[in-house]
């Protein structure tokens, strides 16, 4: 079984592909200064690249899990998801208010997806 990590570094990797699918580990924004809209943005292109860098993309996203640190911003994150998510190609997916590793962050995404 060959197993690639993407982007490791001594506590984990960005994503780790295996058996035709590509994990990625859960993304936060790298400006915490945005609004919630914004940073779900930051976080859907670091998805895009990591997925690139794996050889997939958002097309072949088969599952994501999204946490927000307020469930009254769940609209102004899914505004961006929603133009993010391609049409045909919606994965399945589960959101929950969660309390984040950082007060900073206001929502973080990971993904699975086929390779």
């Amino acid at each position: 079984m060959n197993i690639q990590r993407i982007q490791p570094n001594a506590r984990m990797s960005a994503a780790v592909v295996c058996n035709g699918f590509v994990f990625l580990s859960g993304q936060v924004a790298d400006d915490t200064t945005a609004d919630v809209a914004g940073q779900t943005r930051q976080i859907l292109d670091k998805i895009d690249r990591i997925l690139a860098e794996a050889g997939s993309s958002k097309e072949r996203v088969l599952s994501a899990n999204i946490w927000i640190a307020e469930a009254s911003t769940f609209n102004e994150m899914n505004s961006v998801w929603d133009a993010w998510v391609p049409a045909g190609n919606t994965p399945a997916r589960a959101c929950v208010e969660s309390k984040l590793a950082f007060p900073q962050y206001t929502v973080e995404i990971g993904v699975i997806a086929a390779v």
